[in-house]
């Protein structure tokens, strides 16, 4: 699609913003269904001169908003669906005529890839390792749906996993206990759970021999979702998988939040295997 007078642009606010493969992810899926769309990364310092650039442009339909503005972004918009309020972040807006609306589509992505991996998550208690945005979403997200019979937190920041556990208290139902990340924590919680959800940065690209659960605590009756995407597999999930766990890699996650971001802001069935194929290609 040739980029003309009547172009709609996306894009990504963040700081920095180099190493981001949503471009490549929309930009795809915008040329597979034909639509005039275009979508840039903006390194942004100055969110709030950002938000009056974009309400004073005309043709910006939406953007991505990542760190470190998931949070400051909130008071600038003039709408939060309910789920993003609760979460306290905002990872998508849509500017919808003239008013700039946010979502979360980081909580929406997680629940997705549970689904799409045939997870079946009522009565199922679930722990979460890890207290930062991505658990807030999560937690929120599946705490929100109803489902789930019982969350436990495991965090690394006593302050971080407390406040979260206050909020989940305050504005869910759903039955939740916390600790600190342990061994002791972990054997405990593991041995009567379901779902695990891997949400700290341990594991990661160039750390990638590296994980916070021993491999002893893992059991055949446990689904294991880690969001780390950079390796594809990481040392839990190989772990999880030689255990005999049903296992989600995070880039699953990572593309059903850029799926509903994308439906968002175009009304329009996502292509998702083309926009799965930009993904895997990048880490193949």
């Amino acid at each position: 699609m040739e980029i003309n007078a009547q172009t709609q642009l996306c894009g990504l606010l963040g700081n920095p913003v180099d190493h981001s493969l949503s471009p490549a992810i929309h930009n795809a899926a915008f040329r597979q269904l034909g639509l005039n769309f275009v979508y840039l990364a903006f390194p942004v310092q100055d969110l709030e001169g950002a938000v009056r650039g974009i309400r004073a442009l005309g043709h910006i339909r939406g953007l991505s908003v990542t760190i470190p503005h998931k949070v400051a972004i909130l008071p600038l918009l003039d709408s939060v669906e309910t789920t993003a309020k609760h979460i306290g972040s905002v990872n998508t807006i849509v500017k919808d005529r003239g008013m700039l609306v946010g979502s979360n589509t980081d909580a929406s992505g997680a629940i997705q890839a549970l689904q799409q991996g045939g997870v079946e998550r009522s009565g199922q208690r679930v722990v979460i390792l890890g207290s930062g945005g991505a658990a807030r979403a999560i937690a929120f997200g599946l705490c929100v749906e109803g489902k789930i019979s019982h969350l436990t937190l495991l965090g690394i920041d006593d302050k971080e996993r407390t406040a979260l556990a206050h909020d989940l208290r305050a504005k869910t139902s759903i039955p939740l206990g916390e600790a600190s990340l342990t061994l002791e924590s972990l054997q405990s919680a593991l041995s009567h759970t379901q779902l695990l959800i891997h949400c700290t940065p341990i594991g990661m690209h160039p750390k990638v021999e590296e994980s916070c659960v021993p491999k002893h605590l893992l059991h055949r009756d446990l689904t294991v979702m880690d969001i780390v995407y950079n390796p594809l597999n990481t040392r839990l999930l190989q772990d999880a998988q030689a255990a005999g766990c049903r296992t989600i890699q995070g880039i699953d996650m990572f593309l059903h939040q850029a799926v509903g971001q994308f439906e968002l802001w175009t009304g329009e069935s996502a292509p998702i295997e083309v926009m799965r194929n930009v993904l895997t290609s990048h880490f193949s």
